[in-house]
């Protein structure tokens, strides 16, 4: 497997619209739009920057994956998401390698990606996501 870029960054707010005002605002980072991902129980924002994009993340129920992070350790960065070609393959070969994986199948998520998540223990302690866009 080889991840062919960095897709992006995942934040962890307590509220978009005032994560926006720092991001987008103070920063002078563009909105490249918002989006309800109900699977995930959460609102996301897009922000590119150089290549990249960084994806802020508010919960849309505390019982969802990132009302359970903020409960847990506060806002910040939730997790590092690498660009695949083939996710299924990824995810064969990486669990083959004896990754251990929180998502053996591909969801969904946001702007219509496929995702899938390696546990952090398999990582050094970094959550992280591998990404399958369609252009």
């Amino acid at each position: 497997m080889k991840a062919l870029k960095l897709d992006h960054v995942g934040i962890a707010v307590e509220n978009l619209e005032e994560s926006l005002k720092l991001y987008s605002g103070l920063l002078g980072l563009d909105l490249a739009g918002t989006e309800l991902v109900e699977e995930q129980k959460v609102r996301t924002a897009f922000l590119p920057i150089a290549g990249t994009e960084l994806e802020l993340l508010e919960s849309t129920d505390p019982e969802g994956p990132i009302g359970k992070f903020i409960a847990n350790r506060g806002p910040g960065v939730q997790h590092l998401a690498f660009r695949v070609d083939d996710i299924e393959a990824a995810l064969a070969e990486l669990k083959s390698s004896g990754i251990r994986l929180i998502d053996e199948k591909p969801r969904y998520g946001a702007g219509g990606a496929r995702i899938a998540f390696l546990h952090p223990k398999s990582t050094g302690g970094v959550l992280v996501e591998l990404c399958e866009r369609k252009a």
